[in-house]
C-alpha cells in the first residue's frame, strides 16, 4: 500500500470542504487501506480525505492501543452532541504542535461503514473528540482555527520557517 502525502497547516488545500461520497468503488476500498497506512506510519490516531488532498467525506481512525480496531466513517454527520471535555489535540496536518482544545465530550455520529451499510455510533471521550476533529478536516477547518488569531500565527510561522529549511 502507498503511503500518501500529507498536506501541512497553512496549505490552502486544507480549507477544502469535502464533498459526499454518493457511492462506493472499489478505488474507495482501495483508497481507505492507503489511509489508514498512512495514518499508522505518520503516526497518528486520525486522518481525512482532506488531509491528503482527496476532498470527500471520508476519515479513518484508529484509538485503540494495539492499533487493531480501525473505524472508516464515510459521509460522517455528528446528529448529536452532549458536555464537554478539554482534551490537548495535535495534528498530523500541523506537525510538532498540541493545543487544549474545547469540544463536546460525547458524539451520535451517522455514517455509512466501508461495506456501504449506514451506521449509527455513540460515543465518548479520545473517540468522540478525534470524529469531530476528523469532520472539522472535511469541513476545511484545523484545530489551530479554535486558538487565538496570535497563537496561530505563531504556528504558521514556525511551520514556514522549517519548510523553507527543508528545501
Amino acid at each position: 500500500m502507498p503511503l500518501l502525502d500529507i498536506l501541512c497547516f497553512p496549505d490552502d488545500r486544507l480549507r477544502t470542504r469535502a464533498k459526499k461520497v454518493n457511492s462506493l468503488t472499489l478505488e474507495h476500498q482501495k483508497f481507505i487501506d492507503d489511509m489508514l497506512a498512512t495514518m499508522y506510519e505518520a503516526p497518528g490516531i486520525g486522518l481525512a480525505a482532506t488531509q491528503v488532498n482527496r476532498h470527500e467525506r471520508i476519515i479513518v481512525i484508529d484509538v485503540s492501543e494495539n492499533k487493531a480496531d480501525p473505524y472508516c466513517f464515510i459521509n460522517p454527520e455528528i446528529i448529536s452532541s452532549s458536555g464537554q471535555e478539554t482534551m490537548e489535540e495535535g495534528c498530523l496536518s500541523v506537525p510538532e504542535t498540541y493545543a487544549e482544545i474545547e469540544r463536546a465530550d460525547s458524539v451520535v455520529v451517522r455514517y455509512m461503514d466501508r461495506k456501504g451499510k449506514e451506521q449509527t455510533l455513540e460515543t465518548s471521550g479520545l473517540l468522540a473528540v478525534c470524529i469531530q476533529h476528523e469532520i472539522d478536516h472535511l469541513q476545511g477547518k484545523l484545530f489551530v482555527d479554535y486558538l487565538s488569531k496570535l497563537k496561530r500565527d505563531r504556528i504558521r510561522k514556525k511551520l514556514e520557517k522549517q519548510w523553507r529549511q527543508k528545501l
